[in-house]
């Protein structure tokens, strides 16, 4: 019999991540793909992600409403406990035979932990990373509930193991990801139709800046201050800019009243051509990280696809602290001074050279090979390491 695969996707960051998986179980003639959608990808607030996972030809089998709206650590925390029983329903619907959790999201918790209470093994893409704020804790939650380990790298499937999982379940196949930049790159072209809003007219044939800020979730109530941080560096180097809205993590509010009160500041007289958009389609996405002359901000993408695409980058602050980098990144504290030297340092630099730590674009079709074959124990066993050895 197939084994039926279902992936839970909640945000556009889940989806960019799982596509590949996804595109490999619909495809791989052993497995069947059951789709199911939740949190932010279902709303307009968000960029409607659901739309563009229906164009890629998917086929939605459960739609899970689970997001309050509020963006607050209270908000987050309902949130999850929502998600868990929604998602159990779905679960106990499809019937799957193997659920796989993307990421370290917090919405993914609940997708995790309503997949272990009903003895459904988990497979989990993306364990073992460090990087900060909630998302450390949730990331580590997730792998002590998964029976299957996707780690993206060599030190992340190390640290899975320092983490009491058995070795025999953890395939560092690379990030996910990479797949879709190599694929996307090769066939796809940019088609921004700039939906998106702000003043004056964004010439990509020109160098741009592409920022993506996010909430440090623990730092509450900082976005604000720390977005104005690097409008005012922007409002400096007055380079036009591509801006993404943050995502839904606690504290994003403040991030996009920052944004809000820029725009209504500058709207008579703006010191440089800015566009906003609430989502873009994936290959959009990474183009324009292909082509910008360099990335600002606190995504994890600007070291995971930015390190595999050789984008100039500067990481702002602490959200991802602890990930692991290549060179393509500088980082800073938000500073404006900070910020303007580390552009300019970018601008004279140019795009780096690809490196390979997160895979070389082929973890797609290895974790479903993996999927078809794998035979993982329901009972978790905690594996004891003794002495220094792994």
């Amino acid at each position: 019999n197939k084994r039926k695969i279902a992936i839970f996707i909640g945000s556009r960051a889940n989806y960019g991540t799982g596509k590949a998986v996804m595109k490999a179980v619909k495809d791989h003639p052993s497995l069947i793909l059951q789709t199911i959608v939740g949190a932010s990808a279902l709303l307009d607030h968000y960029g409607e992600v659901v739309k563009l996972i229906e164009a890629d030809g998917f086929t939605i089998d459960a739609r899970v409403h689970m997001l309050i709206e509020g963006a607050s650590p209270l908000t987050m925390a309902k949130t999850t406990g929502i998600g868990m029983s929604e998602l159990a329903t779905a679960y106990d619907n499809l019937k799957p035979d193997v659920v796989i959790a993307v990421g370290d999201r917090f919405e993914v918790l609940a997708a995790a932990a309503a997949a272990a209470y009903m003895n459904i093994p988990l497979a989990h893409i993306m364990g073992g990373e460090i990087s900060g704020t909630i998302d450390e804790s949730i990331r580590h939650a997730i792998t002590k509930l998964a029976h299957i380990h996707f780690p993206s790298s060599e030190a992340a499937k190390k640290r899975i193991i320092q983490m009491g999982e058995r070795p025999e379940m953890i395939f560092a196949v690379g990030c996910p990801r990479m797949d879709l930049i190599r694929d996307i790159l090769e066939k796809k072209k940019l088609d921004l139709s700039f939906e998106g809003v702000g003043a004056g007219a964004i010439d990509i044939t020109k160098p741009f800046l592409f920022v993506s800020q996010h909430s440090v979730t623990t730092e509450f109530g900082s976005g604000e201050k720390d977005i104005n941080a690097i409008l005012d560096a922007l409002t400096e180097l007055k380079i036009q800019t591509i801006m993404l809205w943050p995502n839904s993590d606690a504290g994003s509010e403040d991030v996009s009243r920052g944004i809000r009160k820029f725009r209504e500041r500058t709207k008579d007289n703006p010191p440089f051509p800015l566009h906003i958009f609430k989502n873009l389609p994936v290959h959009n996405y990474f183009h324009l990280m292909n082509s910008t002359a360099c990335m600002i901000g606190n995504s994890s993408s600007l070291l995971r696809e930015g390190s595999f695409i050789g984008t100039p980058g500067v990481l702002v602050g602490s959200r991802q602290q602890g990930r692991d980098r290549s060179e393509n990144v500088i980082a800073v504290k938000h500073d404006k001074k900070e910020i303007v030297a580390a552009i300019k340092k970018q601008l004279k630099h140019g795009k780096y050279k690809s490196n390979h730590s997160y895979g070389k674009g082929d973890a797609g079709k290895n974790i479903a090979a993996v999927l078809v074959k794998v035979k993982p124990d329901i009972q978790k066993l905690f594996r004891e390491i003794k002495h220094n050895g792994l």
